[in-house]
């Protein structure tokens, strides 16, 4: 073979080995390695600590309500539950809510701050106010099981762990939409997490809708930071707590169905994920050993997804001439770089076809990674956020 062809084909098979590994085989070896681990045995507090339940929110009238109702029907001790709010500005009747829940007797420290500061700034805030020795930060659009502060402080007994992420079931699957392939990478990611947890205390990432944490390890976060929470899990594991999910520790939240609105969100994340690199690209070395393989693995590779795909496209672009393998290769690569348009143009006809959307769906990732960055690259100047429409539907 000549050295172009050649150089070709490594340069292939190490871009498709990259997305392979990260989607496919670090997934199958976690699920192989934590098979054969004994049941986990959680023994609750003799004196269950006091917990601020820490919400920064921005116009959240359509659920609202609801969300603070979820916190103060939980099941855990009244007098050791405290809810901390912070209002970024709101022009609806969110303020109102929360101060009809104060004039009940709920226990909630609420400050209405001017402006649009973003999440991280208002739960930089409002952290110092709270008297919990735990913190649970959770956003408006997410309701709590009775039961689910209590387990996640019953996970949190272990000396060794710093953080414990809830699980977050979504609901409001419509088959018009994208909620069926969200719900199903969500509900995959969920088991990922959990197994990175019991095995090496190496979660990637809490997801920042619902978790729980140790005061003592919660950092202000940068200004400006979109992915607070991924950031606030590595400094747990940098610290050398372990970062966990529990998945009895359920959360529900109304996924959204919107691929414009996902997309949006997706770039968001994204480029939140490029500032995150910025700052914990250390910590992929040493790459064996758990926290590094497991940031490479799970995060880092897929963050650089589009350029291994862009790889195998143009790779086997030059391959094309050489057999019928690189042209069948080749062609259903296009074909997929398709599949957006394809889904779009059959749901005007209302035909929804699960395995094309889902295919869609992981381009379409990929397409908002590569916006994220350039995204990430021109400077991101403020954290601020509007409500999804997905914050819909309070129906657990």
């Amino acid at each position: 073979m000549e050295p172009g062809l050649t150089v070709a084909v490594i340069c292939f098979a190490v871009a498709a080995l990259a997305l392979v590994h990260s989607y496919i085989l670090y997934p199958l070896l976690l699920k192989v390695l934590s098979s054969s681990l004994p049941d986990e045995k959680m023994e609750e507090p003799g004196s269950w600590p006091v917990v601020s339940v820490l919400l920064a929110v921005y116009n959240e009238e359509k659920v609202i309500r609801a969300k603070l109702e979820s916190i103060f029907s939980s099941d855990y001790q009244a007098d050791k539950l405290e809810l901390v709010v912070g209002s970024d500005g709101s022009t609806d009747r969110t303020n109102e809510i929360i101060e009809e829940f104060i004039s009940k007797g709920h226990r909630i420290i609420f400050r209405n701050f001017g402006g649009r500061t973003g999440k991280s700034g208002i739960i930089n805030q409002i952290s110092p106010l709270a008297n919990g020795s735990i913190f649970i930060p959770t956003d408006a659009n997410i309701f709590f099981e009775p039961g689910m502060i209590r387990k996640l402080v019953t996970a949190l007994q272990h000396a060794d762990t710093g953080l414990v992420s809830a699980n977050i079931v979504n609901t409001g699957m419509q088959k018009d939409g994208i909620s069926h392939q969200e719900e199903a990478y969500i509900r995959r990611e969920n088991l990922i997490k959990y197994r990175e947890g019991r095995l090496w205390g190496t979660m990637m990432g809490a997801f920042g809708a619902c978790y729980a944490i140790r005061k003592e390890l919660f950092d202000p976060i940068p200004a400006n930071f979109l992915m607070e929470d991924f950031y606030i899990t590595l400094r747990v594991i940098e610290a050398g707590y372990a970062a966990k999910c529990d998945l009895q520790a359920i959360a529900y939240e109304d996924v959204s169905n919107s691929w414009r609105e996902e997309f949006k969100r997706k770039i968001r994340i994204s480029a939140g994920n490029y500032q995150n690199l910025g700052v914990f690209y250390k910590m992929l070395w040493p790459f064996w050993k758990p926290a590094g393989f497991s940031f490479l693995s799970h995060k880092v590779l897929r963050w650089f997804g589009p350029f291994w795909l862009l790889i195998t496209l143009l790779t086997s672009a030059f391959l094309l001439h050489t057999n019928l393998f690189w042209c069948l290769v080749f062609w259903l690569q296009v074909a997929g770089w398709f599949t957006p348009l394809l889904d779009a143009l059959l749901s005007r006809w209302k035909l929804h076809t699960f395995v094309l959307r889902l295919l869609s769906y992981f381009f379409l990732m990929n397409l908002a990674l590569l916006a994220g960055l350039w995204k990430y690259m021109k400077g991101i100047r403020t954290s601020a956020w509007n409500p999804t429409a997905r914050n819909v539907n309070t129906k657990q």
